[in-house]
């Protein structure tokens, strides 16, 4: 679906590659630009900063709670009408302590907001975009949800439930031949601050192109795009590989089994 003239809602729209792709939405002629995110300064600073390049609006919302989901999505129709593209960016990471060393409170937050804070988005524009016949979905996952690491087993599992509800989504669109389309974005990890002490011995990828190839990918209708493309063959190769090689070559070799030993993450002001 192109963006120009479309109305674009992000979540996670006030920070990281959330904020990027509105920049991006609007300079590609989106008629207007939506962005959630749960801090109100920052949206203000986003609505502000960005309205320079066409309309913008911002609303709070909560994305782990139905109630704030559903007030954030009621405002949002009501001042905006509906909504074209939606873009499922928000995410957190909350620690790197191995499982054993995790809460309730660690797991009900990363599961809320990672995995099930983009359904109950969702479900608040799909049936309007069906009955349309008008609407793109773009959820952004992680390699994560492919490839299982150490020191985030909450995040892998929010991701992995997150790529299997999208993945599961386009089908049923595409089964019921529904104009509505789907798309899954697996990154590997991005240089926004929200990884911030992490050792790779892969790159770190810049947030703009991150932005730029998700964008893209809604443009060109695909199912699924990972960024970068190697990670189109995570499943491949450890179906290829004996699970002693995968993990001689990738988590120890390639040191992918520590790069969250140093993990600091996003700074809070």
């Amino acid at each position: 679906m192109k963006i120009q003239n479309r109305t674009v809602l992000i979540t996670g729209g006030c920070s990281g590659i959330g904020k990027i792709m509105a920049r991006r939405c609007l300079e590609k002629g989106a008629a207007q630009v939506i962005v959630w995110d749960i801090n109100e300064a920052a949206i203000a600073a986003t609505v502000q900063e960005l309205s320079a390049l066409g309309s913008v609006k911002g609303f709070k919302a909560d994305i782990s709670s139905p109630a704030s989901v559903d007030e954030a999505a009621s405002a949002t129709k009501a001042a905006c009408g509906d909504v074209d593209i939606l873009i499922n960016n928000a995410g957190i990471i909350t620690n790197n302590k191995i499982f054993a060393e995790q809460t309730d409170r660690d797991i009900d937050l990363t599961m809320d907001i990672d995995a099930k804070g983009a359904m109950y988005v969702t479900l608040r524009f799909i049936n309007d975009m069906r009955s349309r016949g008008v609407g793109h979905i773009c959820n952004i996952t992680s390699s994560a949800g492919m490839l299982a690491l150490p020191k985030m087993s909450l995040y892998a599992a929010a991701k992995w439930a997150a790529i299997g509800w999208s993945e599961s989504l386009r089908i049923e669109m595409e089964r019921e031949k529904s104009p509505v389309k789907v798309t899954t974005i697996a990154p590997y990890f991005i240089n926004t601050g929200m990884f911030d002490g992490i050792r790779s011995f892969f790159r770190i990828l810049p947030p703009e192109e991150v932005a730029r190839k998700a964008l893209r990918a809604i443009e060109l209708d695909l199912g699924y795009r990972g960024i970068n493309f190697p990670s189109h063959f995570i499943r491949l190769m450890q179906g290829i590989f004996p699970h002693s090689w995968f993990n001689f070559l990738f988590g120890d070799i390639c040191g992918l089994y520590t790069v969250m030993n140093h993990f600091t993450g996003r700074k809070k002001a």
